[in-house]
Order: C-alpha cells, then sequence, then structure tokens
C-alpha cells in the first residue's frame, strides 16, 4: 500500500468520524416520532421582519403571501427595511401594505446591519413589543398556513424556531437544483433528526422566528458576521438555548442560478464561518468538552469537510505531479480518482435520498430531478475551491439578484 493510499484511507476514516452521526440521522427521520404537547394554542401577536436590497420583483408576492395566511391578519404587523436600495423596493412595499423603513450607509453594510436598525426602529415605534418575530428574505414566499403552524410551535413552549425550507426555482438548473437539494436535506435529514433527538436546530439564512424573551434579550440585533444567521446559532447554542425545528410551516427560497452569483455567495459563506469560528471557537470547543453535542454538530457543520477536501485535494494532486516529473509516472492519479469516486457517490446516495423523499417539494420535471440527482454531487465538489479562496480573501456582503416571481413557482415544469 503505497504512502497516498495511507493518507487517503486516513482522510476517510477522519470524514466518517466527523460526520458518521450525520449519516445516521437519516433513520431518525424516518422512524423516529417528535413528542406532541398538550398545549392550548393561543393566538399572539406578532412583527414580521424583512431586509430588502433593491427587490421590487420579488418583495411583493413576500407580502401578499403574508396576507393570504389563514392567521389573523390584525396579529400580523409587517415591517420592512428598504436597505440602501437604488429601486422602488421602497415603494413596493408600501403599496402592498407594509410598514416601510429606510436607511443608507455604505460602510455598516449587510443583512445583520440592516435588521439592527430595523428592530431598533420597530422598539421605537412599538415599545409594547410583540410577543414573537419572522424574519424572511425578500424573496421568500409563505404557505397559507406558514404562521399558523409556527405559532403552534410556539404555543409548545419553543422559543426560537426553524422552519422548513424548499425553494422557488429549483428546476431552473444544476446550481439551483444543488442549492435546491441541500436545504431539503437541511431540513429533513439535519434540522428534523437534531429535534427528535433532543438537540439544537441551527439556524440558515431565513425563514425563522424568536419570542418575546429573546428578543428582550438582544434588544437591537447585534449578530454583524458575514454569515450573521450562523453567528446567532453559535451565540444561543453557546448560552445553552434550544433552536426548536417546525417541519409543517414552510417557506419557498430562491437560489442563484450563475456560477458567479453562487461563487460570491457561497465565498461569503465560506469566510462568515471562519468568522465565527474565530468569535465562538472556543465557547464551542469548551461545550463539546462538557459534552453538549449541538456545539460538536454546529463545529462539524462548518468547517471539516471543507478542510479535509483542500488538504485530500492539494496532496494528491501534489503527489501525482511530483510522481509525472520525478518516476514518469501518474499512477497516484488512480488512488485520487477512487477517492474522488467515493466522495462522489457518498454524495450522490445523500442527493438520491433526499430527492425520493422530498420530491413532493422539487417542483420540476421527473427527468430533470433524475439529472440532478447526478449532478449534486459535482455542485458540493465546487464547495472546494470557494473554500480555499476564503482562506486568502477577503469578501463583503453583496446581494443576490432575484428575478423569480411567485407565479413562475407553479410553473418550474417548463424549465
Amino acid at each position: 500500500m503505497t504512502g497516498l493510499s495511507i493518507f487517503n484511507r486516513t482522510i476517510t476514516i477522519v470524514f466518517l468520524c466527523c460526520y458518521l452521526y450525520q449519516f445516521a440521522f437519516i433513520p431518525v427521520s424516518w422512524f423516529f416520532r417528535s413528542h406532541k404537547t398538550e398545549c392550548s394554542t393561543v393566538l399572539h401577536k406578532y412583527a414580521v421582519m424583512i431586509c430588502a436590497r433593491n427587490e421590487e420583483y420579488v418583495i411583493g408576492d413576500l407580502i401578499d403571501s403574508i396576507h393570504a395566511q389563514t392567521y389573523p391578519q390584525d396579529l400580523l404587523d409587517i415591517y420592512v427595511m428598504a436597505d440602501n436600495c437604488t429601486d422602488n423596493t421602497a415603494e413596493t412595499a408600501r403599496a402592498h401594505g407594509a410598514n416601510v423603513y429606510q436607511r443608507y450607509n455604505k460602510e455598516l453594510v449587510g443583512k445583520g446591519y440592516a435588521l439592527h436598525d430595523l428592530m431598533h426602529r420597530i422598539r421605537e415605534d412599538r415599545p409594547e413589543g410583540y410577543d414573537g418575530y419572522f424574519v424572511f428574505d425578500a424573496d421568500n414566499v409563505l404557505e397559507k398556513d406558514y404562521v399558523e403552524k409556527m405559532n403552534r410551535s410556539y404555543c409548545e413552549g419553543n422559543e426560537i424556531i426553524a422552519s422548513y425550507r424548499a425553494s422557488k426555482n429549483d428546476g431552473y438548473n444544476w446550481i439551483s437544483a444543488g442549492y435546491g437539494l441541500w436545504f431539503l436535506r437541511e431540513s429533513r435529514y439535519l434540522n428534523m433528526p437534531r429535534m427528535l433527538t433532543g438537540s439544537s436546530c441551527f439556524i440558515s439564512g431565513t425563514g425563522f422566528f424568536f419570542g418575546r424573551k429573546t428578543a428582550d434579550e438582544m434588544r437591537d440585533w447585534p449578530y454583524h458576521l458575514l454569515t450573521e444567521d450562523i453567528e446567532f446559532t453559535a451565540d444561543m447554542i453557546t448560552r445553552g438555548r434550544k433552536i426548536s425545528f417546525c417541519k409543517d410551516a414552510v417557506f419557498y427560497d430562491e437560489q442563484p442560478v450563475t456560477f458567479s452569483q453562487s461563487w460570491h455567495q457561497r465565498l461569503r459563506w465560506c469566510r462568515g464561518y471562519l468568522q465565527v469560528l474565530m468569535k465562538y471557537g472556543t465557547k464551542l470547543i469548551y461545550g463539546t468538552l462538557r459534552g453538549q453535542f449541538a456545539c460538536f454538530d454546529l463545529i462539524v457543520s462548518m468547517m471539516p469537510a471543507y478542510i479535509l477536501s483542500i488538504v485530500s485535494l492539494l496532496v494528491n494532486v501534489g503527489s501525482t505531479v511530483y510522481n509525472s516529473f520525478t518516476a514518469g509516472s501518474t499512477g497516484t492519479a488512480g488512488t485520487f480518482l477512487i477517492f474522488a469516486m467515493n466522495m462522489y457517490l457518498t454524495l450522490f446516495v445523500i442527493g438520491l435520498i433526499t430527492s425520493i423523499t422530498e420530491r413532493k417539494q422539487i417542483h420540476t420535471t421527473k427527468w430533470k430531478r433524475i439529472v440532478y440527482v447526478f449532478t449534486f454531487p459535482l455542485f458540493m465538489f465546487t464547495y472546494i475551491p470557494i473554500a480555499f479562496a476564503a482562506l486568502f480573501t477577503r469578501c463583503s456582503w453583496k446581494p443576490v439578484k432575484h428575478v423569480f416571481s411567485a407565479k413562475e413557482m407553479y410553473t418550474r415544469s417548463t424549465y
């Protein structure tokens, strides 16, 4: 056995040690059942918070979907922060019935800062506060019973709640499909098993809720890293707070469709993961050593896969190049291809399982669902150069242009 083979097997073993529990999560989501808490359903008063930057094309659909909720409309107040907009986002939001604020700050840029200013303005204008707060992105669209389901979960005693994230445009191309499968997998096979096993779930970008207690402790949103959602998650977990998950509350999210957009977005995510590790790494390690599984789960979810993949790629490519020049042999390339194929098959199985069980949330043709299972591992492989670039690249928050309206959600099979 060559040294490279030993190295690749070692990487595989380390990978399995880090992520075996996530494979065990799959049957957990199939066979475990959540404990139903007996409680009376109280109709609470909620604020819906939306931060938007040049989102005039899609924000009206989100607000309309909130107005279409089965939950009483007099108990929902919609607030929009038009953040550094140069289009008609503010006017469109007002026309659809939202309370709109505007901010122009070219130095403090990003969703975290916009949320901070929005919560501050709400506290000023409504000092009595709300029973809870929803956070959405402007491109989201909600199922009609979304708030009703989340309110039920809140009544059961859950203070912070993530919801089920599906895609508006998952059938557009292999990039949007890759995002879509990943978020479906995150909902069904990560957050749901976390909840079922009594661990904490994670907040992922948008479509989440926190109650009055959490809002009063934060006052204004204090999370300003590139991935403010993961920063919020890390802070709650290291404080011993539990984030719950409501699988019945479904919302739709628009995904990037060009590799350029996807590269910049995921570069920001990877760089943000590094920021979170720098800020909360010590607390997360300490929590892990104390037996807090959620701390270990968050560390593993943010970084090891990328580090292992980068190290493996550099060692294998370097070994192949070295041998080709010194010994005139490229035999080591075969070892790397075997390793890469094993990784491909692992991701293929994950995508296949998700595509089968969550097919009702993938609204495109059957043949496209099949094709995108094969391209899902390729989409995940593109994280390797992105994660490598994040180690050395300074990046800032850049908005992703959204162009898919709610009407197009129901014509995705024609893509």
